[in-house]
């Protein structure tokens, strides 16, 4: 079954059963609706530069954090040749 319906169509439904004013201003309360509904949802999504901007972020506390941690193991392990 298929369900879908334009615009157009669901106008001459409604306009027979309720009136063209009627049915005029529900399919263009319904356009406005579902459009709202894909913009709200298209706005969260990440855009390219998002994705840039984030992978810079992610690159420098990955040096920030774990560049020191390398280099205490490092430090450690030296430590514990030289005791020998």
């Amino acid at each position: 079954m298929d369900a879908t319906i334009t615009i157009t169509k669901l106008y001459a439904l409604l306009s027979e059963k309720v009136g063209k004013e009627a049915a005029e201003n529900l399919t263009t309360y319904i356009e406005t609706k579902v459009k709202n509904e894909v913009e709200s949802n298209i706005n969260p999504l990440a855009t390219k530069e998002d994705l840039e901007r984030n992978s810079k972020e992610h690159l420098k506390w990955m040096i920030v954090l774990f560049v020191p941690l390398y280099l205490s193991i490092f430090g450690l392990i030296i430590s514990l040749f030289l005791k020998k």
